[in-house]
């Protein structure tokens, strides 16, 4: 394999006698030309003498390329070289510095580039003695590096002319400079090249012209070797780099097999072990009596000394064992490529790449010796399911309701299959070119609600379109409602169901007037009633679709799904689009419908051969998931991307709020398109100015992602405020977090059981299990052990497994609650079949738990074990998660908590498909 020998030293001045003797050998002429019939001969006792006194003053020079030679062969010829090349290497030590500079420079073999061989940045030539001089006059450190190659490699990659180390030298100047901790500007060197006979070599001297700037370690000067090799033998590395990558990826792979089977092991297991629990016991007693900062860095020795023993005790696990076996071969593996002596084991608790695991121990001991109520089984909670919307998963009907194509322009395809535009008219005239000034004074919304509209009927006319063009914008104006109202509510009182349907959505969202569910209840009752009106006289097919989708919303009447299913699948008959996806819907959630993800799919086919890019968007889903239909990752990618271009035709004719929001999360997500945040952003800010709470939700957790470049606290609380105004459930249960945890706003407990109770009264689990908790810890409002269990229990019910267990745990300890055995079993039972290992615990020791506290304490140390492994895994193995120094990685991790992550909750999603 390819070598380089780097050296660097100071130069340091000595007696003028040892000066003129170095000169005298080092620069003689011929002095390592031998006759060629003595130069396989054996090494001379002179020689051999020499040798030994070199090696007693200078022992590192056995790491000469020329020593190595010797060893081989100890002939005249090799010893002459290492003697030569060892006083060469090291005239530094030996001589003054002047004397230095003129040696480098002018000694045989050095090669001359004019009357000398020194060259250095500049281009001008070198006056040697005005160099040497101010060499000498220097105060500072000056550092001598000499750089060593074989001659078959020097020969063969072109490093065996002066040209060629000019070069490289030159364009490595700044790696000097960042070592030695020179500014880049203040540096100075000088070298010469050495056309040595076996191992060609290069000196050189590097100093600042501040003399108080720079120093090197032994770090610095293993850079330095390692970036000019790089350099001088890339071509080489390449080529070995790519066998040890193939040699390291099958023991690399065999290595993480076997790891990842015992972290497995170590996440699904129990720790019983009473020696442990013993000492977890004695740190609980010991830290009861510390004070101060209860961190390892700030205790006794004694307590570290005990924290150490519990780190130790924790290695005897069979699967921690082995699993730190497997952890130092595989990080062995890595340290091969660049290293030749290899890290010694040391016991865990000496291992620095483990040492949180240290302060995880002492923070379990707190808890015990503080007998804090502590949630267990949570730490490795999974996100939701990737699929499906948090919010569309809360009901139908936000994924129906997204279809807002009638408020706006109808698609439909003519016979050649061109995409045109057509307005829907009735019979019933009225004047539509009444201008909003003329009305707009004598119609309020209140007032309108007890209005008897005339004849019902669809009029897709000037003044209606006027309105949606106010209620949406356009490219170039901002959304109007105080304009699009008063024409609603004239188009509303002529009969128009649209725009009744449309001043129901607008008191809904508080658009231009306040928010007021019974005016939007009535309005869409107006709607309701007007369609089946003009449905009763057959004349759209479009009418049965909108009848069914106010159903299977609620709106304006009482939810029915199986009404909703009648008035799909009568449209749906007549190849109606949207009612076709609509239905499908309905089928693939088994809502008013028997569940058939059969039926499901071949409906969204049929309404996406027409053009329906929300039924592409589904049929792209069920491909990729495999559901209702084989596996198609190609497919799915085709009706992706027609999804996405349908939605953008749709959103340029309509300026739709749902639309929008779903561009934006394509987008966002890269879905169907490439990723573009500022296209998203942009597209989810209109969709919110247009009250969209989803959109609003979305913003503020983009604009809280510190990883993504738009982070922003100040937007972010702006549109998570909005959204959890506007009820957006998923938005209150963020804002609780924040003033549970105090970040980015000022600490609110109570606040917190405000949001989280409207989430939760959302049917959201998450806020349920936090207000469970919180109920029961007794930070910052009074302990009420019933509200907890009505919380948990209502989070329990919802399936939530950490809820289930907390539940199970309370009614088995009887600490908080009377003892309920059934009651325990029952729910440890429902979390244990969702694969709560500490549910299952408690279920197979129902009659032998000698201290539940000790024993999960210790199950957790377990667990964190397992996870620091984990880390350190995708650390070697180069996986994307970088290893951080302590405080950056609490700031981080500070930011996550502020974007809602705390240290006893789970994240809730919204996924984005």
């Amino acid at each position: 394999m390819p070598r380089i020998i780097f050296k660097c030293r100071y130069l340091k001045n000595t007696a003028a006698h040892a000066e003129n003797l170095v000169t005298y050998i080092a620069t003689r002429e011929g002095v390592e030309r031998l006759p060629e019939r003595m130069r396989n001969r054996p090494a001379t006792d002179k020689q051999k003498f020499l040798m030994s006194d070199i090696l007693e003053q200078f022992p590192d020079s056995t790491g000469l390329f020329e020593y190595e030679d010797y060893l081989m062969k100890p002939t005249m010829e090799n010893a002459s070289e290492f003697i030569s090349a060892a006083l060469d290497q090291n005239i530094d030590q030996l001589a003054h510095q002047e004397v230095y500079v003129n040696y480098i420079a002018t000694r045989p073999r050095a090669e001359q580039l004019d009357s000398h061989g020194l060259f250095s940045d500049e281009d001008v030539p070198l006056v040697l003695s005005q160099t040497a001089q101010k060499v000498a006059a220097h105060t500072g450190n000056i550092w001598t590096p000499i750089i060593s190659l074989r001659r078959e490699d020097a020969a063969r990659l072109g490093y065996d002319n002066a040209a060629a180390w000019m070069a490289l030298l030159r364009k490595q100047r700044n790696v000097f400079a960042q070592q030695i901790k020179i500014v880049p500007e203040n540096l100075r060197w000088y070298a010469a090249y050495h056309d040595e006979g076996h191992h060609p070599h290069c000196h050189m001297i590097v100093y600042s012209v501040d003399p108080r700037e720079g120093f090197i370690t032994k770090p610095a000067i293993e850079a330095m070797r390692s970036s000019l090799a790089r350099e001088i033998f890339q071509q080489d590395l390449l080529q070995i780099y790519t066998e040890q990558t193939e040699r390291r990826k099958t023991l690399t792979a065999q290595s993480q097999d076997t790891l990842q089977d015992l972290l497995r092991q170590m996440q699904t297991g129990n720790c019983d072990n009473p020696v442990l629990e013993n000492m977890l016991t004695q740190l609980a007693e010991r830290l009861r009596q510390t004070t101060g900062k209860k961190q390892y860095g700030y205790l006794k020795a004694p307590i570290k000394k005990l924290v150490n023993q519990i780190v130790d005790e924790l290695a005897k696990d069979g699967r921690v064992s082995a699993a730190y076996v497997q952890w130092q071969e595989l990080r062995n593996e890595v340290l091969r490529t660049y290293k030749d002596d290899l890290p010694v084991p040391v016991p865990l608790s000496q291992q620095k790449e483990f040492k949180q695991i240290k302060n995880i121990i002492i923070s379990e001991a707190v808890r015990l010796c503080n007998q804090e109520v502590v949630f267990v089984g949570d730490e490795y909670a999974e996100s939701l399911p990737e699929g499906e919307s948090i919010i569309e998963e809360a009901t139908i009907m936000n994924h129906i309701e997204s279809i807002e194509e009638a408020s706006s322009v109808f698609l439909n395809t003519d016979e050649e299959g061109e995409i045109k535009v057509f307005e829907l008219e009735t019979g019933a005239r009225h004047n539509s070119e009444s201008s909003p000034t003329e009305h707009s004074n004598n119609i309020s919304p209140v007032s309108a609600l007890s209005t008897v509209p005339k004849k019902p009927h669809i009029a897709w006319n000037n003044r209606y379109k006027q309105a949606l063009t106010y209620l949406y914008g356009t490219d170039i104006a901002e959304p109007d409602f105080e304009q699009a109202l008063p024409l609603f509510l004239l188009e509303a009182e002529d009969g128009n169901a649209l725009a009744m349907h449309d001043l129901g959505r607008m008191f809904t969202d508080g658009l231009g007037v306040e928010m007021n569910t019974d005016a939007a209840f009535v309005w869409y009752s107006k709607a309701l009633a007007a369609f089946l009106a003009i449905e009763a006289k057959k004349e759209h097919r479009y009418v049965e679709y909108r009848i069914g989708k106010l159903y299977a919303a609620g709106l304006g009447t009482k939810q029915d799904y199986v009404e909703a299913a009648n008035w799909f699948k009568e449209a749906a008959s007549k190849n109606h689009k949207y009612a076709q996806y609509s239905l499908g819907v309905l089928y693939y959630r088994g809502r008013g419908v028997e569940h058939n993800l059969n039926t499901a799919f071949q409906l969204y086919q049929s309404s996406a051969k027409q053009g329906m890019p929300y039924a592409d968007y589904e049929m792209a889903k069920m491909y990729r998931d495999g559901i209702g239909t084989a596996r198609n990752t190609e497919e799915a990618q085709l009706h992706f991307k027609a999804a996405f271009h349908g939605f953008q035709q749709m959103e340029r004719q309509s300026r739709n709020d749902k639309l929008q929001y779903r561009l934006g999360q394509m987008l966002y997500t890269g879905t169907g398109t490439k990723k573009n945040l500022d296209e998203a952003i942009y597209y989810l800010e209109k969709s919110a100015r247009l009250g969209n709470v989803n959109a609003q939700y979305m913003l503020g957790k983009i604009y809280l992602d510190v990883h993504c470049g738009k982070f922003n606290v100040e937007k972010a609380l702006r549109w998570l405020i909005k959204a959890s105004d506007n009820g957006n459930a998923l938005a209150q249960y963020a804002l609780g977090k924040f003033y549970r945890d105090g970040n980015y706003v000022e600490r609110n407990i109570q606040r917190a059981v405000d949001l989280f109770t409207l989430s939760a009264e959302q049917d959201n689990s998450y806020a349920a299990y936090a207000l469970g908790t919180l109920y029961l810890q007794e930070e910052g409002i009074s302990k009420d052990t019933a509200a907890a269990v009505k919380w948990l229990k209502k989070s329990a019910e919802q399936e939530n497994q950490y809820a289930q267990y907390q539940l199970g745990k309370l009614y088995l300890l009887g600490q908080e609650v009377p003892r309920d055995r059934e009651a325990a079993v029952r729910w440890l039972t429902l979390s244990a079949e969702q694969g709560n290992i500490y549910a299952q615990f408690f279920l197979d020791n129902l009659d032998s738990i000698r201290n539940p506290s000790m024993f999960l304490a210790t199950t957790r140390l377990l667990h964190h074990i397992s996870r620091i492994f984990q880390e350190e895994v995708k650390r070697l193995s180069g996986s994307p998660g970088i290893q951080t120094e302590s405080k950056l990685r609490r700031k981080l991790r500070e930011k996550k908590i502020a974007q809602g992550h705390a240290p006893n909750d789970h994240e809730q999603k919204l996924t984005i498909y």
